[in-house]
């Protein structure tokens, strides 16, 4: 790590003590959003770090910015970083300059997509944009659509739509928005731009998991180390030592997934790194916060303790973008298709390219 990134990661680390209390996560889940909190990561450079300094952004590479991320579910921060990152990174492969703002996509459900017409004054949309997170706090929304037959990405407005919101697990808003001749940004061909959105959605949930992961193990290990039963620490006792190792192994086995799947995803999503990462971290996620929960014992369950902060995170991005069953299937579907000899080839050559990138 870089010490310019050590230095980014400890403002954050500064920005979330002064204004993400319990009491801030709260009142987000209450549909309270945090301005303050936004406007301080916003004023560090980390809302628009992907943005080159033309831009007005801090020209971080991707690996960086995923490490801002990671860090900032570490905190279980209740803003769309992930959503603004996410679209960026679509507009900018698109060749689009990404506006200032809060930005959100619209995730492929059940193969809905948006309805387009040409009209002389330019392109107009009808249709559902379903389950968008953070939908009701993003400016502008991101959505894939088909123009005869050509696949397209479309930018507009989210006040052009009506919004139906509801809440997942971790209390994050994920709207339906009906659009009825939505006025458009910006509408380009952008080839596969589903299996792109689901694969880089994939990726940015993954990192975020990890940072989840990694949080969800500290708790459990100063919560061993501070709750004494029977005249000493339970961390002290084996079984409690057994459930904080599975968790260590499930935490590493994460983290190195994700790190590659990262190190392997420079430009765009690599879809078998990213399948390997998606499904890793979502069966961390459940065995990891079985653990977490089994070494808080009741505590870990009440809202006085802030484990649940993270486990309920872990538990809703998990199927978001695919879950487990989705990205080994679709794993699975690469390597027949490849062909048994070829499988050995594929693994070490990504192997080659992560320790090159490393």
């Amino acid at each position: 790590m870089s010490d310019d990134l050590d230095d980014l990661i400890k403002t954050i680390d500064r920005v979330v003590e002064d204004h993400c209390s319990r009491a801030t996560r709260t009142e987000a889940e209450l549909g309270i959003w945090p301005a303050n909190l936004w406007s301080a990561l916003d004023d560090i450079g980390v809302t628009n770090a992907m943005l080159d300094e033309e831009q007005g952004g801090a020209g971080l590479d991707f690996a960086n910015c995923m490490q801002l991320l990671r860090r900032c579910a570490y905190h279980a921060v209740p803003v769309p970083l992930a959503e603004t990152y996410l679209a960026g990174r679509l507009l900018m492969q698109s060749g689009i300059a990404v506006p200032k703002g809060v930005l959100t996509v619209a995730p492929v459900v059940n193969d809905q997509r948006l309805e387009s017409a040409t009209p002389a004054d330019g392109f107009l949309f009808s249709g559902i944009a379903c389950a968008v997170p953070w939908g009701d706090r993003a400016e502008r929304i991101l959505v894939p659509t088909m123009l005869d037959g050509t696949s397209m990405l479309a930018l507009l407005s989210t006040k052009g739509g009506t919004m139906r919101t509801r809440l997942n697990l971790a209390g994050e808003p994920r709207v339906d928005i009906s659009f009825d001749r939505a006025h458009v940004d910006i509408c380009v061909p952008s080839p596969s731009i589903e299996d792109r959105l689901k694969a880089e959605g994939a990726l940015f949930r993954s990192v975020q998991m990890v940072g989840a992961l990694e949080r969800i193990l500290e708790y459990s290990v100063q919560y061993a180390n501070e709750r004494v039963q029977f005249g000493r620490p339970i961390g002290k006792f084996q079984a409690v030592q057994h459930m904080l190792a599975i968790l260590a192994g499930q935490v590493a086995a994460a983290s190195a997934a994700v790190d590659m799947a990262v190190d392997l995803s420079t430009q765009q999503a690599d879809e078998i790194a990213v399948a390997i990462a998606k499904s890793r971290v979502g069966e961390s996620a459940g065995k990891g916060s079985d653990a977490a929960h089994q070494v808080h014992g009741a505590m870990g369950f009440t809202r006085e303790h802030s484990l649940h902060y993270s486990t309920r995170r872990l538990w809703a991005w998990r199927d978001e973008f695919g879950g487990e069953t989705y990205w080994q299937s679709r794993l699975g579907r690469i390597v027949a298709a490849r062909g048994g000899d070829a499988l050995w080839p594929m693994l070490t050559s990504m192997d080659a390219r992560h320790s090159n990138d490393a």
